[in-house]
């Protein structure tokens, strides 16, 4: 299984789990990795036939405009969801990371892993 790559995309939200976090907006960077099989794609050059990562990129700014979080997990759950389902990806691993949030620590955040990747099956060897 092949995978696309995201990686240090920053979308500013509003998160936090403090009144004062409520009122205004912090920036989140996130890394994904998105299981897909290309070989169609390459084979033809063909956009349609890979995941698009400017249309993946958009959607995740698109989904931190429109949405308020008090936990960094909340937010990579249901972003994750949102991805899964919308583009029909079957396994996705996520980083976000909240630079900032505590002092003396470049970021603060999780990774968390979503579906399963299909089986690998070797061809025999002649």
């Amino acid at each position: 299984m092949d995978r696309i790559l995201i990686e240090a995309l920053t979308v500013d939200t509003v998160i936090g789990a403090y009144d004062w976090e409520r009122f205004i907006q912090q920036t989140l960077s996130l890394d994904l990795t998105l299981a897909t099989d290309i070989r169609a794609a390459a084979a033809t050059d063909d956009l349609q036939l890979t995941l698009d990562y400017a249309a993946i990129c958009q959607r995740i700014q698109q989904f931190a405009d429109a949405h308020q979080f008090a936990l960094v997990e909340t937010f990579a759950e249901r972003l994750s969801e949102c991805l899964r389902t919308e583009f029909s990806i079957t396994w996705l691993r996520l980083r976000v990371r909240k630079p900032g949030a505590v002092p003396n620590a470049a970021s603060v955040g999780l990774e968390i892993t979503r579906g399963s990747l299909p089986e690998v099956t070797q061809e025999p060897r002649a």
